[in-house]
């Protein structure tokens, strides 16, 4: 079969955790999911194709053209619960046009199965990995179409929706590694991002911690093997080019062991790539030698909180000490420090934010995320909401039958508008202090990265509304125009 994977554009909307400059300048990363789909595609024998119309900023039209030109089988999207209704407007204008099966996965999907498939446009969905299920719904397209055979599917039969089991067990190790070769590799970047090619990763699966704001809350942790890792990053070196890498795992340092082998891996290979990952604060100096030994140049810290009642309610399991000396141990061995912090947390006041801004100003950071408290769907915060709403907002977004609009935080005294007023206070707060911003600007390693991060702080100052509103018109922004216009005409005459 021919498979055509579509990653579409999506505007900022109000109830999202960042603010829109923080949206906007946040990056432009690789859609992974649906490369790890088009990987396991490709090793079934299915010729596929990825369209991130996104990062090439391509219209329907322009995405629709390029569709008519490969002739695909069948079509297929990742449904997240906050693109929902864009990438659900973008499956019905390709869909009328093209008149082929669509099939959709995603997170979302394991949230609400059948309402991400309610929508008449949609043929199937994806509830778990797509390892099996994939591979198993192309085979029976082909052959028997008896789909109560395929795991973890989910599909309509006579007016019913129906949800195969999933009995298989997940590998995450025997994952093929995604598909890059789809993909503009050149364009992606992040705020921080110091060279290309860039590419972001994924090397384990759930998080055993159970942090109540957290998707990934007690979730199965589920690691890739360290030879493993490193065979990926060594192909995103050889074959893409890539010089740097994000990981995005919940929480790289969960098993310190296997990290260790990794970076003794990396180290033995000689591979010379600058990579980041995201770690909770509780790791040690003997970690942190190897990691920048094998090239970690940041590490991105959830911090949260600046108080420790907050971060006590928030089930972090951390004390402020000892947020102080990791950050500190980790500007000893040379690493870049990020720290990720919330406003809006269950307790949060207005003083409890100002001693959160004072805190990490205390704390040497070279980089601060500042995100409002969401309740995301499956969290505790989620399920505190709903009982308070008596609805639930996430489901009645997803069967189309809610607005775009800021959602209840009924665990804090704080309204809406003053997070939003907050929020943005702490970024300006932290980042215009003159020796900060000397120090940030002897570090930056090209114009292009300074050019991004003077636009940043500029329209942070100057352009980001104290109150959040919707922004149709909303692009993420391209510190590249001349190789984005590059790519978009290679994909054109392909």
């Amino acid at each position: 079969m021919k498979f055509a994977l579509v990653f579409n554009p999506f505007s900022y909307k109000v109830h999202e955790e960042n603010l829109r400059i923080v949206q906007k300048y946040f990056g432009l990363f690789p859609p992974l999911s649906l490369a790890w789909v088009a990987a396991i595609a490709q090793r079934a024998g299915h010729e596929t194709i990825i369209i991130d119309a996104r990062t090439l900023r391509l219209t329907m039209e322009d995405t629709l053209e390029r569709l008519k030109e490969f002739k695909p089988d069948i079509l297929g999207f990742m449904m997240t619960t906050y693109m929902f209704p864009e990438t659900l407007g973008w499956i019905r204008y390709l869909k009328k046009r093209l008149g082929i099966p669509v099939v959709v996965g995603g997170y979302n999907l394991r949230v609400y199965p059948r309402e991400s498939v309610a929508p008449a446009e949609i043929d199937f969905g994806v509830r778990e990995h797509a390892y099996y299920t994939i591979p198993s719904l192309f085979e029976e397209l082909e052959r028997g179409r008896k789909f109560e055979n395929v795991p973890g599917l989910i599909y309509k039969d006579g007016g019913q929706t129906l949800i195969n089991a999933h009995p298989l067990k997940i590998d995450f190790d025997k994952f093929p590694n995604p598909a890059r070769d789809l993909l503009p590799n050149e364009l992606y970047a992040e705020f921080p991002t110091e060279l290309r090619n860039f590419t972001v990763m994924v090397t384990s699966l759930g998080c055993p911690y159970d942090c109540s704001f957290c998707e990934a809350g007690s979730s199965a942790y589920s690691p890739r093997s360290p030879v493993t890792v490193v065979n990926e990053m060594e192909e995103c070196f050889e074959r893409h080019g890539v010089r740097e890498i994000d990981i995005f795992d919940y929480n790289f340092t969960t098993d310190k062991i296997r990290v260790m082998e990794i970076c003794s891996e990396i180290i033995k290979r000689k591979l010379n790539i600058l990579w980041a990952c995201r770690s909770r604060i509780d790791i040690d100096g003997e970690l942190l030698e190897i990691m920048k030994a094998a090239g970690c140049g940041r590490i991105y810290y959830g911090i949260e909180s600046g108080s420790q009642e907050i971060l006590d309610r928030v089930n972090k399991r951390i004390t402020l000490d000892r947020i102080r000396n990791t950050v500190k141990m980790t500007k000893k061995y040379g690493i870049r420090a990020l720290g990720f912090f919330l406003v809006g947390a269950p307790g949060e006041t207005k003083k409890t934010v100002s001693r959160t801004v004072r805190f990490a100003k205390s704390l040497d950071l070279d980089y601060t995320q500042f995100s409002k408290c969401l309740a995301k769907p499956l969290t505790p915060l989620w399920k505190e909401m709903v009982a308070k709403e008596g609805k639930d907002y996430w489901r009645e977004w997803v069967l189309g039958r809610e607005e775009d609009r800021v959602l209840p935080r009924p665990w804090t005294v704080l309204s809406n508008d003053e997070i939003d007023r907050l929020t943005r206070k702490a970024y300006v707060k932290f980042h215009l202090r003159p020796l900060f911003l000397l120090k940030a600007a002897l570090k930056v390693r090209s114009f292009s990265e300074f050019r991004k991060k003077v636009l940043g702080f500029l329209e942070m100052m100057f352009s980001q509304e104290k109150i959040s509103r919707k922004a149709d018109g909303f692009v993420a922004y391209h510190g590249d125009r001349k190789r984005l216009d590059f790519y978009r005409k290679l994909a054109k005459f392909k």
